[in-house]
């Protein structure tokens, strides 16, 4: 295998690179969503209780201590719980763009590894089969069908490696592109739910005014209407 390698030319080494490349950012892609997850649904849950006792600042360390995007959109809706509902709909909405390039981040190199090796290995065939025809004619264009068949041997390697790494370049970015969507749709869960936490939770704009102030009753009396206060 290695001798084929050494064989093959310099894109061979150009098509190894790209495949340690695509392992290099699988490995990290998915190191990051696997710390990037959350229980969206219980971590809500337990978010409304302490909203419901008006514990924000617990609320708020809560949220931090997740280190994961979902809370940080969480996080920033907290921070200006006061707010207007179309405010909250834009806070979160903005923190949530914030939090895609960097659930994206690399995805564009894997996908372009993907499409570009396959036309890498296509360049080596060709390169390799104008040098193996170019050599036969320098030897005043005889050959032996055999030196003629090992010339092209040769040159298909770069192919056949191209395709060895387009594949599971292109596997892996899909893959990862489906998690990255799944983390997304958590942070528009996120972000939906956390708003109408707020909205159900907001004190009335006005508050009962029976309870502190003075009552006034008018009563008749023989002589005319007085005051009774209460």
């Amino acid at each position: 295998m290695l001798d084929l390698i050494s064989k093959g030319g310099a894109l061979v080494w150009v098509l190894l690179g790209c495949f340690g490349l695509a392992l290099a950012i699988f490995a990290e892609r998915i190191s990051y969503y696997h710390r990037a997850g959350m229980n969206v649904g219980e971590f809500l849950a337990g978010l409304a209780s302490l909203i419901r006792r008006k514990n924000y600042a617990e609320a708020l360390q809560e949220c931090v201590a997740t280190r994961v995007p979902a809370g940080r959109v969480l996080h920033a809706a907290l921070l200006r719980h006061h707010s207007t509902r179309e405010q909250l709909k834009d806070i979160v909405q903005e923190a949530g763009q914030l939090e895609v390039p960097r659930l994206e981040r690399y995805l564009s190199v894997l996908h372009g590894i993907a499409h570009a090796t396959p036309l890498i290995g296509l360049l080596g065939t060709i390169l390799g089969l104008m040098n193996t025809f170019t050599r036969l004619n320098n030897e005043n264009g005889y050959a032996t069908p055999a030196e003629v068949a090992n010339g092209v041997f040769l040159a298909l390697i770069t192919s056949a490696l191209g395709l060895v790494v387009a594949i599971p370049s292109y596997l892996f970015y899909s893959f990862l592109a489906a998690k990255a969507r799944h983390l997304m749709h958590d942070l528009e869960r996120a972000g939906i739910e956390i708003v109408n936490i707020l909205e159900d939770n907001r004190e009335p704009a006005h508050a009962a005014t029976t309870g502190g102030a003075q009552i006034v009753e008018f009563r008749k009396t023989d002589s005319g209407s007085a005051l009774k206060r209460g």
